[in-house]
């Protein structure tokens, strides 16, 4: 009995009490829905959606919490890269699957050089990277709010009817990359449906990253983030190291809103992208990960614990009030997940 109690303790310590109890009140949502009058298998569709669009995002975290640089509250810089690269391919007359190659291939130079930048001086600011790294995407964000009015877009998909000029906040993706992730392979089993093509575009990029920590480069950059002071007496240039987990995270970051996009139908500029951040760093964390260490099932467990509970809670909510509360309840539950999350940022959420 002894033994069963103290292999029990020990399988909640290596989970983590607070995973555990955001897991067993996802279960017990997803045991209300039903009771409630709200359809399961839809609901279980929208976590699986949220998880195959988000799941990028939070995977743009791993490298630089590998390289020592905390959690990446710059994201909205690699999505600005997404949202450039997006503009320009549908301004450019590409359609269809096409569009979304495309729209990649455009905001790569731009993750690039905005990556470098962005590395460069948290290099200079070693020690304050997450608090620099907020004024960088939130100045980054204010800074594109006049940059898509004054930039020479022509597309009338894009541009504002009346003025001719200036991009409008919601660009519909309907004939360019809508679903193109979503709908390949897509299962669909009455209600249930399962995104296959965005599960495995992220699984692609997921295995990339784990290969990549593995490689001799990788192994040096958790060196790097571990104990940089051992890792440059090994030889191991820290500086240019963790320049290049900052390019990886801003290019995932490109690439992860451009994901989000093809599953949530519309491109959103302005002030969108400002607080994109913190639901992925919250799911990281919940997910297990700290500041300093953080693995591709941290950012699974994270996304999907994250994602069930803002889907789940304002449905069941609704359901048992019978008013339409959805939007306050979802602000309530996203916005506490944010706070419980960043308040276990040295714990990894333990």
């Amino acid at each position: 009995m002894k033994k069963e109690k103290n292999l029990f303790g020990r399988l909640v310590e290596s989970f983590g009490l607070p995973r555990l109890l955001i897991t067993l009140f996802l279960l017990l949502l997803l045991i209300m829905a039903p009771i409630v009058g709200a359809d399961l298998p839809t609901q279980i569709t929208n976590i699986i959606a949220r998880f195959s669009w988000n799941g990028v995002l939070v995977l743009a975290m791993v490298p630089m919490v590998h390289s020592g640089c905390g959690l990446n509250f710059g994201l909205p810089l690699g999505i600005i890269s997404g949202l450039l690269g997006a503009t320009m391919s549908i301004e450019f007359g590409f359609k269809g699957p096409v569009s979304f190659i495309m729209a990649i291939l455009i905001a790569t130079p731009f993750a690039l050089v905005l990556g470098s930048l962005y590395g460069w001086l948290l290099n200079k600011i070693k020690g304050g990277e997450m608090m620099i790294a907020t004024y960088v995407g939130f100045s980054s964000v204010s800074l594109m709010c006049m940059m898509w009015l004054v930039l020479p877009y022509k597309s009338p998909n894009m541009v504002w009817g009346m003025a001719g000029k200036g991009l409008r906040t919601t660009i519909s993706l309907e004939g360019y990359y809508i679903n193109v992730l979503a709908n390949f392979l897509k299962i669909k089993i009455g209600n249930l449906e399962i995104p296959t093509g965005s599960i495995l575009f992220f699984a692609f990029l997921a295995f990339l990253i784990w290969a990549f920590l593995h490689t001799k480069t990788g192994t040096a950059m958790t060196a790097v983030g571990s104990n940089p002071t051992f890792a440059r007496a090994a030889g191991i240039n820290v500086d240019k190291i963790r320049l290049l987990s900052v390019v990886m995270s801003t290019w995932l970051a490109a690439v992860g809103i451009l994901v989000y996009e093809q599953g949530f139908g519309f491109i959103q500029l302005y002030m969108a992208p400002f607080y994109m951040a913190l639901p992925a760093v919250s799911a990281i964390l919940i997910g297990g990960a700290s500041v300093n260490k953080a693995s591709i099932t941290n950012v699974i467990i994270g996304t999907i614990l994250f994602q069930g509970i803002v889907t789940m809670t304002p449905t069941v909510m609704n359901n048992m009030v019978h008013m339409d509360m959805s939007e306050v309840i979802r602000i309530i539950a996203s916005q506490g997940m944010i706070l419980y999350a960043l308040t276990r940022k040295t714990e990894g959420a333990k």
